[in-house]
């Protein structure tokens, strides 16, 4: 599916000249730059999502070589959740404040070393200790995208270039899953490399990326100055207040349901389906490119319908759980329902312009980063999804996401809309 950009070419002349303070609109800076700076983006989303989804792929590897339990290996999610948490509510609100450019460089620095320290763990602590600095960083890149290309493009086009991310974000995870069906049987430590790439590319963001501290969003006004010194206090006021509640409430059951379900995928295949390296690789590739294709189809979705329309994304990947955990035990079938399930999660791929819309632009990654705070209704799922798990299977534990998904449809219908296109002439 083909992102269509806008030109400018119609508003340039008025918006080309930086105003007395040094400020300039969006629409004035070249398209050519702005479409670099999406894809040096796109480069760093793509090894945080190599990174954050290794806690999953190489769950039952990590456990093996370390001798964790079902419920140890569980809490490695829960540190990297809780990091995330804390980083994306801390480093979002500092993005704000003092620049997104800024803090993609420190973060990306921080999360590809960290993710090669994963190599020399050699015990219990030292991997939840890790996992949780790992978090702490990696929660920050999701605030800091949505809030860099929020600002450099228009509304009509958010959706999609949120599916674009989403499609390297699970572009990635494909390819992390066709690694792992080459080098697990062999060593999981090989696929941890990749932090090097982030490392040495995090100083060229201050070459190709704008400095957005002194950017008018794209159609907008001017950032109006924080009227708070915690930029996230005024996500509380009165009169967002519980919009906020129900956007925690609908990200934190999407998060309980993706690791209820998808977080436990490789265990069970290995545990109760009895695949091997090979196979599990297949299926959760098969997985993440359902993801890709549905990333293009439900931002293009979201730019023409509005961004509710990806409720129905919820519902159909909670009927798909239940068909998954009943197919008898054949290879293409599960890649082709993992490969449906994936498409139909990525419905959530617009919340990322959603929730920078819904708030003032110099708010902007400070909203988008809500995405992470929903960690707090899901930090205990590992815990509690492995003691389901121990008590009375994998299968139990992974059709409570289909409950948590039909839940967190409902919540999103209750959210406001925010895409306003204009009326056709009569």
């Amino acid at each position: 599916m083909t992102v269509v950009l806008p030109t400018d070419a119609a508003s340039a002349p008025a918006v080309a000249a930086v105003d007395d303070a040094g400020w300039r609109r969006a629409e004035a800076i070249p398209l050519s730059r702005r479409i670099v700076a999406f894809a040096f983006l796109l480069s760093a989303y793509f090894c945080y999502a190599w990174s954050w989804n290794t806690v999953d792929v190489l769950r039952p590897y990590i456990a093996e070589s370390l001798g964790l339990s079902l419920t140890e290996a569980g809490t490695l999610y829960s540190a990297q959740a809780l990091g995330a948490l804390m980083g994306a509510v801390i480093n979002g609100q500092l993005a704000d404040r003092f620049g997104r450019r800024n803090a993609l460089v420190v973060v990306m620095a921080s999360f590809g070393l960290l993710l090669l320290s994963g190599i020399i763990v050699a015990s219990y602590w030292q991997v939840l200790l890790q996992r949780l600095l790992l978090g702490y960083f990696m929660g920050t890149m999701y605030p800091i995208t949505v809030g860099i290309y929020v600002t450099l493009f228009p509304p009509a086009v958010r959706g999609r270039l949120a599916g674009v991310a989403l499609g390297v974000y699970n572009a990635s995870v494909a390819l992390l899953g066709t690694a792992a069906a080459l080098a697990l049987d062999i060593d999981w430590r090989l696929l941890l490399y990749i932090g090097v790439v982030p490392v040495v590319l995090a100083p060229f963001a201050l070459l190709v990326m704008p400095d957005d501290r002194k950017v008018i969003p794209h159609g907008g006004e001017r950032p109006a100055k924080a009227i708070s010194r915690l930029p996230i206090a005024e996500l509380f006021q009165s009169h967002v207040r519980r919009q906020t509640l129900l956007l925690v409430l609908m990200c934190g059951l999407n998060f309980f349901a993706y690791q209820a379900f998808s977080g436990w995928m490789t265990t069970y295949l290995k545990q109760v389906r009895g695949l091997d390296g090979a196979a599990i690789g297949t299926v959760v590739s098969a997985l993440f490119w359902g993801s890709c294709v549905g990333g293009f189809a439900w931002g293009w979705f979201a730019d023409r319908y509005g961004r509710k329309i990806g409720a129905f994304g919820f519902v159909a990947a909670a009927i798909l759980i239940v068909v998954f955990l009943g197919l008898p035990a054949g290879l293409m079938g599960l890649s082709a329902v993992g490969f449906m399930y994936g498409f139909a999660i990525s419905s959530s791929v617009v919340w990322g312009p959603w929730l920078a819309e819904l708030y003032p632009p110099h708010l902007r990654s400070t909203a988008a980063s809500i995405f992470n705070w929903g960690r707090v209704i899901s930090f205990f799922a590992p815990i509690i999804t492995a003691g389901i798990a121990e008590r009375f299977g994998l299968a139990v534990t992974m059709t409570v996401a289909s409950l948590c998904f039909l839940l967190a449809a409902l919540v999103w219908s209750r959210i406001p809309e925010t895409l306003r296109r204009p009326a056709r002439a009569a």
